[in-house]
C-alpha cells in the first residue's frame, strides 16, 4: 500500500498544480529572505548613521556599506540552513491544492472537499514548522548521548512527526478533525512508516524541497485507501 501510495505521487509530479505549490512556496521564501536583507541593511544604515568614529582611524564613512555587503554571504549562508524548512512551512500552506489535485486525477468520483481556509492552514503550517523545530531541538540531547544510533533517532520522530501532519491534512478535508484523529490512531503504524519514507529525501539538497508536495500526495492516497479498508472491515 505504501509503495503504491508513494509511486503514484511521484507519477503525478509532472502536474502543473504541483508545480505550481512549489513555485509559489519558494517565490514567497526568497521574498522573505530579501525582505529580511532589505530590513537588516535599513536597520544597520539607521543606527550607524552616515559616519562612524572608531578608536585610532576617526570617522568613516564606510563601515555600514561594509556591513551591507559582507551581509549578502551570511544571507545566502543562513539560506542554506533555513531554506528548506521555511520553503516547506510556506509550501504547506498551499497543499490543500495537492490533494485536490490527487483526487481530481485519482479519485474523480468524489464529491467537493471541506477546505480548509487560508487562516487555517497558515496557523497549522506555521504550528507544524514550530514542532518539527522543537522536537528536532529536544532531540539533539539523544543524539548526543546516543550518536551511533542518531539516524534512526531522526528517522523515527521526524516520520512520525511528518506522518501525522500529513496524514491529518488529507484525512480532514473528508472526514473531518476527529475523524482524522480516530483514522490516524487505528493505522499508527502504517502511517509512522510512511512518514519515514518521507523523511529520507530530506537528506538530498533540493530533492528536499519537494518532500510536501510528495508528502501530501503520498498521504491523500493513503488516506483513501486506509478509509477504504476501515469501511470494508
Amino acid at each position: 500500500m505504501i509503495p503504491a501510495a508513494f509511486l503514484a505521487a511521484i507519477g503525478q509530479l509532472g502536474d502543473p498544480r504541483f508545480q505550481r505549490v512549489l513555485l509559489k512556496g519558494l517565490g514567497i521564501t526568497v521574498a522573505i529572505f530579501i525582505a529580511v536583507y532589505v530590513v537588516f541593511v535599513q536597520v544597520v544604515g539607521w543606527f550607524l548613521g552616515d559616519s562612524v568614529s572608531l578608536p585610532w582611524i576617526g570617522s568613516v564613512t564606510w563601515v555600514d556599506d561594509a556591513i551591507s555587503w559582507g551581509a549578502i554571504p551570511l544571507m545566502l549562508l543562513l539560506s542554506v540552513f533555513l531554506m528548506v524548512p521555511v520553503a516547506s512551512a510556506i509550501t504547506g500552506i498551499f497543499l490543500d491544492d495537492v490533494a485536490q489535485a490527487v483526487e481530481d486525477r485519482h479519485y474523480p468520483a468524489l464529491g467537493p472537499a471541506n477546505e480548509l481556509s487560508l487562516m487555517e492552514n497558515i496557523r497549522d503550517s506555521i504550528g507544524f514548522l514550530g514542532v518539527l523545530i522543537l522536537a528536532n531541538i529536544v532531540a539533539l540531547v539523544l543524539y548526543l548521548l546516543f550518536a551511533p544510533l542518531a539516524p534512526f533517532i531522526f528517522w523515527g520522530l521526524n516520520g512520525y512527526l511528518l506522518g501525522r501532519e500529513y496524514f491529518t491534512l488529507a484525512a480532514i478535508r473528508r472526514v473531518g478533525r476527529d475523524g482524522a484523529t480516530r483514522l490516524r490512531k487505528r493505522h499508527f503504524v502504517t502511517i509512522w512508516i510512511a512518514g519515514v519514507l518521507m523523511v529520507v529525501p530530506l537528506t538530498i539538497p533540493l530533492v528536499n524541497l519537494l518532500v510536501p508536495i510528495l508528502g501530501a500526495a503520498t498521504f491523500t492516497h493513503l488516506f483513501h485507501r486506509l478509509q477504504s479498508r476501515s469501511v470494508t472491515a
